[in-house]
C-alpha cells in the first residue's frame, strides 16, 4: 500500500501557488483494509475515503471506461492492481496528471512539468473526450493560468462539440465550472476557448464577449448579463440552473438598466420610483450590489444621485406617518409624498 498526493494540489505546489485542498490516491489497497485502518468510506461512485485525523479525501486507485453518454457513463474498475500510472491517465490534463510520493519524489509520466514551464494546457489521453465537461475545465484554467491551449487538444475539443457529445452536460456541472471561471483571473480567456471550440454559441448563444469583470459572482454574472434583455436573461439563467441569488441579481440589472442610466437628470418621483422598483428600502445589500454593477457600465454610470435620494428618502420616519393616516392606500401616499420632499430637499 503506497500514499500519492495528486492533482492540483502538486501543480499548485510546483507553481508556488497555495494550496487549497490535497486530494490522495491510494495504491494496493482495498476498500476492507481501508477501513480496518479507520478510514471512513465516502465515495457513492468509487472507493473515497476521509483520513481519520485529517479528514482529507483518499481514493483508491482507478481506472474508468466510456458505457455511456453523459458524465455518468462510466465503469469504474478499483483494485490492488491497478497502478499510479493507470489512475493518472484517466485524468484530464496533463498538468493535473501529476503525484507526489511520501518521499517527496515527483511522478510526472505524462510530462506535466514541462507543460507547466511552456505554459501550456494539454490533454493526457483520447480519453479525455468522453466527459464533455472537460472542456469547461480547460477554459476554467485557462482564465486562472493564463495559459494557452494545446493545439491538439483544441482540435479534440472541437470534435467533441461537432459529435454531439456536448449536448449531454448536466447543466448543474456546466454551471458549477463556468461560475468558477467568472470568478478567475482573467474570465475573458474562457469566453476565448469556449468560442475558439465551438461550445460557446451552445452553451452562451446571448453571450457575444466577456469584458473585465469584478466584484462577487452575482455583480460578475450581472455585468455579463447586464446589456442583454430580460427574456435573454431569462433564457440563459434558466439553461445554465444559475441559483437564485445570481439570478435575481442580473435580472433586476435588465429590468433597471435604462432607470439607472437615466437617474443623473431623473426627477425626485422618477427617483423614488426606481428605489422601490429595485426594493432599495427592503433589501438595501441587494441594492449596493446592484449599484456596484451600474458602476461598472460603460460609460460609468454615476450612482451618486440616486444614493443621496436613497439616503434622504431613509430618513422619512414612515411609522409616525402611519400612525396619523388611515387606510393603507392612503398611508402609502403620505410616505411617498414625504420621501419625495425629502429627496427633492437634497438634490
Amino acid at each position: 500500500m503506497k500514499t500519492y498526493l495528486v492533482g492540483g494540489a502538486v501543480r499548485d505546489e510546483l507553481l508556488g501557488l497555495p494550496v487549497k485542498e490535497r486530494d490522495y490516491v491510494v495504491v494496493g489497497s482495498t476498500p476492507e483494509e481501508m477501513e480496518k485502518l479507520g478510514y471512513k468510506p465516502v465515495g457513492k461512485d468509487f472507493p473515497v475515503f476521509l483520513h481519520p485525523k485529517t479528514h482529507e479525501e483518499y481514493a483508491l486507485a482507478r481506472t474508468e471506461r466510456k458505457s455511456g453518454r453523459g458524465y455518468k457513463g462510466f465503469t469504474v474498475h478499483a483494485a490492488p492492481d491497478v497502478t499510479l500510472e493507470d489512475d493518472l491517465r484517466r485524468r484530464d490534463l496533463t498538468i493535473n496528471a501529476m503525484a507526489k510520493g511520501e518521499d517527496g519524489a515527483i511522478v510526472d509520466p505524462f510530462g506535466g512539468r514541462e507543460d507547466l514551464k511552456k505554459k501550456l494546457l494539454r490533454h493526457v489521453s483520447e480519453a479525455f473526450a468522453e466527459d464533455p465537461v472537460r472542456i469547461l475545465r480547460v477554459a476554467r484554467f485557462a482564465a486562472r493560468f493564463g495559459f494557452e491551449v494545446a493545439k491538439e487538444t483544441m482540435a479534440l475539443m472541437k470534435r467533441m462539440v461537432e459529435s454531439g457529445e456536448t449536448d449531454y452536460l448536466v447543466p448543474e456541472r456546466v454551471w458549477q465550472e463556468f461560475a468558477k471561471g467568472l470568478m478567475e483571473r482573467e474570465p475573458q480567456r474562457m469566453y476565448d476557448v469556449l468560442e475558439a471550440s465551438g461550445l460557446r454559441p451552445k452553451l452562451l448563444p446571448e453571450i457575444t464577449g466577456i469584458v473585465k469583470l469584478e466584484g462577487t459572482l452575482a455583480q460578475r454574472f450581472a455585468q455579463l448579463a447586464w446589456p442583454l434583455k430580460e427574456s435573454a436573461v431569462e433564457a440563459l439563467c434558466n439553461r445554465l440552473k444559475v441559483p437564485n441569488e445570481v439570478r435575481e441579481l442580473a435580472l433586476l440589472g435588465a429590468r433597471n438598466r435604462v432607470a439607472l442610466r437615466a437617474s443623473r437628470l431623473a426627477t425626485p418621483q422618477a427617483l423614488l420610483e426606481l428605489l422601490k422598483r429595485t426594493d432599495a428600502f427592503r433589501r438595501p445589500d441587494r441594492f449596493q450590489d446592484l449599484l456596484a454593477v451600474a458602476r461598472r457600465d460603460a460609460p460609468v454610470i454615476d450612482t451618486s444621485r440616486l444614493e443621496t435620494a436613497l439616503g434622504a428618502a431613509k430618513a422619512v420616519d414612515a411609522g409616525a406617518i402611519a400612525a396619523k393616516a388611515g387606510s393603507p392606500q392612503e398611508t402609502a401616499s403620505k410616505i411617498d409624498e414625504a420621501r419625495i420632499e425629502a429627496i427633492s430637499r437634497v438634490l
